[in-house]
């Protein structure tokens, strides 16, 4: 069942990625977070605890829901490129159904 839900994010990922509905790397993550036009920012489970840090104090503060999913590699590997450690969703019925796999795949564990 765990890896269902995974795939139906990566999979929402893949979607928004081709859609031209999501940013990726830490610039342009950041940049989409001070514009306002990420809905939701992922991260990948083996990045760095600065980055960690560094996303959570933003997204805190610029009240931007934050997950922490998967591997860079994979992350990356949805997106058709190489290593993600971050990446923004910037289109809200997408984000929102991210979310929403996420939280079934933590309270199906």
């Amino acid at each position: 069942m765990r890896n269902l839900k995974q795939s139906k994010v990566l999979s929402l990922l893949g979607i928004a990625a081709r859609g031209r509905n999501l940013v990726s790397g830490e610039f342009q993550t950041l940049e989409a977070i001070r514009k306002g036009s990420a809905m939701l920012v992922i991260i990948a489970e083996d990045a760095s605890d600065n980055t960690k840090k560094l996303f959570s104090d933003k997204c805190a503060y610029y009240r931007v829901p934050l997950e922490i999913c998967e591997t860079r590699e994979r992350l990356g590997a949805a997106i058709g490129k190489d290593l993600r450690s971050s990446l923004g969703v910037c289109e809200a019925g997408l984000a929102d159904a991210i979310i929403k796999q996420l939280k079934e795949k933590q309270s199906a564990v």
